[in-house]
């Protein structure tokens, strides 16, 4: 029996968030044993040559001059900031909970449309992102000393990838993905050797720690390239929802590699926050207007700019 194409793009959709939990994981693991500027640098080096190799393969090696073009840098530095207070906030708290806060990627990025892009947004969608905001601080509760370290990284993060989409938007469509996602890994890169020094936080790379860096940047990789699979074989109203099965995988990884089990408050808030995306995504649909975040995750993201790309490709054929 023949898989629609639907369906294939769905497997591939929940593949990639088991991938972006996967490498949260790593991550995770790895900010145990060796400093968050060493991890960005060493992992966006992978990343930076894999772009190459793309580039070279794809045959877009002369479009390379344009990584430093002001909007293509303004988004990769975006990505760096919430690169960076995602992968602290990953070292200060559990999986689920960080994933949890991390879904209200896309009720972010479309307070961002409508405050600063002019797009319309209507009162249920308004009352969308209201709940799922109030699902933040469900999992955050803040109480008299205010609020989690942890959760403040979260939410930084959230908004530093929802301005990193709302920037994607804003590039022609002539520059080719894989240009953006090095202009981005070689910031990251940067960014994490000026990090590491200022913390003077460099450790001796044992094998087993190199391992985990290879396959935090393959797993990062295979998850952006599994949604452009995604993307391009089926409709992005069919698909979109399944982005919130990363959820599911960031809380299944918690509790079989770290022992942290989501508690009453991580489930209900990410609930509310599932439940207000899926809304706000039926009103977009509704309305014939295309999801604006990349994705679920807000960093790091190193390939982040292969999901629009995609979308565009896809709606041109």
């Amino acid at each position: 029996m023949r898989i629609s194409t639907n369906i294939q793009g769905a497997i591939f959709m929940i593949l990639a968030m088991a991938c972006f939990a996967a490498n949260d994981a790593t991550v995770k693991l790895l900010t145990k044993e060796i400093g968050i500027g060493q991890i960005m640098f060493f992992r966006g080096m992978f990343i930076v040559l894999l772009a190459l190799a793309i580039a070279w393969r794809a045959g877009v090696l002369g479009s390379v001059r344009n990584v430093f073009q002001p909007k293509i840098v303004i988004r990769s530095f975006c990505e760096l900031v919430a690169a960076v207070t995602y992968l602290e906030a990953l070292r200060l708290m559990p999986l689920a909970n960080a994933s949890a806060i991390q879904q209200s990627l896309p009720l972010a990025v479309t307070l961002g449309a409508a405050l600063f892009m002019g797009e319309p947004v209507g009162w249920r969608r308004w009352s969308a992102i209201l709940v799922g905001f109030i699902g933040v601080l469900i999992i955050i509760r803040p109480g008299p000393d205010g609020f989690d370290t942890g959760a403040i990284f979260v939410i930084m993060a959230v908004f530093g990838a929802a301005t990193r989409d709302l920037m994607t938007k804003t590039i022609t469509a002539s520059v080719p993905a894989i240009v953006i996602t090095l202009s981005t890994a070689l910031l990251l890169t940067a960014g994490g050797g000026v990090i590491g020094t200022i913390e003077a936080d460099w450790s001796m790379l044992t094998v087993p720690i190199l391992l985990k860096l290879v396959l935090a940047a393959a797993f990062l990789l295979g998850g952006y390239q599994s949604i452009v699979v995604a993307v391009r074989k089926a409709d992005i109203s069919y698909i979109a929802p399944f982005r919130y099965t990363g959820l599911l995988w960031a809380a299944l990884l918690g509790m079989i590699v770290f022992a942290n089990y989501p508690d009453a408050h991580v489930l209900t808030g990410g609930a509310v926050i599932v439940a207000a995306g899926l809304y706000s995504f039926h009103r977009e649909r509704k309305r014939g207007i295309a999801p604006l975040a990349e994705t679920t995750q807000p960093g790091p993201s190193e390939g982040g700019g292969l999901i629009v790309r995609a979308q565009e490709e896809a709606s041109e054929k």
